[in-house]
């Protein structure tokens, strides 16, 4: 479980954060959701400890985060950058058990679980010795996903992992990452601006606004039982930006035939 306590968070006058209170639920997804600058990569910063709430408390299980303990406890999660973060200059292979050879793990142990991510993830064996370069998005998603679940991690964060895939790969990952889920059972907490992947992933989807967390629940909370008209807004806004796609569609499949 992830739990954060009276968090905020400034940088200069710019105050990113303010007075966040939030759980996370074990074994559970929460999609964190919002508009461009609301907080929410900085929220996953302060969860994996790459930074410091100027005020309150981050928990991760029965520990807090701090200075000194945030080394060990960044062990326990895995984290997925935005474009994925891969060192270009490594194989595949090298980028996913990198902190395992930092660890000191035996080589048979690290090929043992770089094997059980290639079929996990589906990831093609013989596209290990590769580099990031002649890798496929959506390949070079699949291992940063792996690198991230190289060290067997409790919790999970994903910084919109996805979003900068063209569709027809992001659906596809959509349906695979929602069935990784489901099989580790982990603590996943996914950020995304995107209303529709949140109701795809989250058991339960949070609101950033302003540094503000507005309201926390299902979806059908969301949509049913707003707490606040910007959730009604930011919501509305992505539902009939679909809504006018599916109207173009069959003008789109006139002109293409």
């Amino acid at each position: 479980m992830i739990r954060l306590e009276h968090v905020s968070k400034s940088y200069g006058p710019s105050r990113v954060l303010e007075d966040v209170n939030l759980t996370m639920p074990q074994g559970r997804t929460t999609a964190v959701m919002g508009l461009s600058g609301s907080g929410k990569s900085t929220l996953l910063a302060l969860v994996v400890g790459l930074q410091s709430p100027d005020r309150g408390e981050v928990w991760i299980g029965d520990d807090r985060m701090r200075p000194g303990s945030a080394l060990t406890l960044r062990r326990r999660m895995g984290y997925v950058i935005q474009d994925g973060g891969l060192f270009p200059h490594l194989t595949a292979g090298r980028n996913i058990d990198l902190m395992a050879r930092e660890l000191g793990w035996l080589e048979a142990r690290r090929r043992e679980r770089v094997s059980e991510l290639c079929a996990l993830t589906r990831f093609p064996a013989d596209a290990l010795d590769r580099y990031p370069a002649e890798l496929s998005g959506g390949q070079r998603q699949r291992v940063s996903l792996m690198r991230a679940l190289m060290l067997d991690p409790t919790i999970l964060l994903l910084d919109e992992p996805i979003g900068a895939l063209d569709p027809m790969t992001r659906a596809k990952l959509q349906e695979e990452l929602k069935s990784i889920f489901h099989t580790l059972a982990k603590t996943v907490v996914i950020v995304t601006h995107d209303v529709s992947e949140a109701a795809f992933f989250g058991d339960t989807i949070m609101v950033l606004h302003q540094g503000r967390v507005l309201q926390q629940g299902r979806f059908r909370d969301l949509v049913d039982a707003p707490a606040d008209a910007f959730v009604t807004d930011f919501i509305k806004a992505q539902t009939e930006r679909f809504a006018a796609l599916g109207k173009m569609a069959p003008t789109l499949r006139k002109r293409a035939s």
